[in-house]
């Protein structure tokens, strides 16, 4: 199958890589010339553009930063035409940046005009499982396109979920993302005021493991140092899910919130605390990092 990608961050780029090792033609593009050739030298092929990715392309694959630079590439921004144009009719879209629900309808609302199907497709899993090809794909479109798209999402990802109609899986992955921060925020405060008491934090974090208060970042992504070798913590927070990300998410969350009058008290805090992290300078660490905010010093 001929893909075109279009976006090769810390996630698109993994994602293309397991697209070509999987026996799929691909072709593509990042606007950065840094991510260009550190995926041609992985031997990816790269496009002279966006728009060259899409010759012969039965499917698109986009993963970029915001709602903005995916309305830009699809629909076009200052003046400037969207790819959509360029697109050919039965093609299928596959959308797995992070935006806005709003914006994924409005992508996929203007593709049917043109006959270009479209699902959202946002993911979680991380770099780790962005390389390891065992991404959670939330889905948002027909269960006729997620069909079509599950050959492709499959080479990718391990998990894969059809949360809805067109939109669903952005919101999906702003609840999780909400959750997520909001559960990291409350374990860095019990391993803080455990340590604070003089607690070893390895035994209180394997007892809260066990116990009632257990959750992921206790399984898998601990945020005090030298507590689990693999999480970001253990590497001075490099890597991982920087927190300006999840600041970006979280305010998707509100926004969400905000339209259809949902109450987030908690996900509206934890935004606040994630601004106020990301303003002392720590907005490129790994968003467990947040625990600095409340250890003593």
């Amino acid at each position: 199958m001929k893909i075109a990608f279009i976006g090769l961050g810390n996630m698109g780029g993994p994602m293309a890589m397991n697209l070509l090792k999987a026996g799929h033609t691909v072709s593509a593009f990042d606007l950065s010339a840094e991510a260009r050739n550190r995926f041609a030298t992985d031997g990816l092929p790269i496009a002279a553009s966006a728009v060259a990715t899409l010759e012969g392309a039965e499917v698109v694959v986009s993963m970029l930063p915001a709602s903005a630079h995916v309305e830009g590439l699809y629909l076009g921004s200052d003046g400037q035409p969207g790819i959509l144009e360029k697109i050919a009719p039965g093609t299928l879209v596959i959308d797995s940046s992070t935006i806005a629900a709003a914006t994924s309808r409005k992508v996929a609302e203007a593709a049917a005009k043109r006959g270009v199907a479209v699902i959202d497709a946002p993911v979680s899993g991380g770099t780790g499982g962005a390389i390891a090809g065992t991404l959670t794909f939330m889905v948002g479109g027909s269960e006729a396109d997620l069909e079509r798209a599950r050959p492709v999402l499959e080479k990718m990802g391990a998990n894969i979920f059809h949360a809805g109609a067109a939109g669903a899986g952005q919101t999906a992955k702003i609840c999780n993302n909400m959750l997520l921060g909001v559960l990291m925020i409350g374990t860095s405060e019990a391993i803080a005021l455990g340590v604070a008491n003089g607690l070893d934090p390895k035994v209180l974090s394997e007892i809260m493991r066990r116990s009632s208060g257990g959750n992921w970042a206790l399984e898998k992504y601990n945020p005090l140092p030298g507590v689990m070798e693999t999480a970001p913590a253990s590497k001075n927070y490099a890597g991982g899910f920087g927190t300006d990300l999840m600041l970006k998410d979280l305010g998707l969350a509100q926004e969400n919130a905000a339209a259809v009058r949902a109450a987030t008290p908690l996900g509206g805090l934890a935004r606040s605390l994630y601004a106020a992290h990301s303003l002392a300078g720590h907005g490129a660490l790994d968003f467990s990092s947040v625990i600095k905010l409340v250890q003593k010093p």
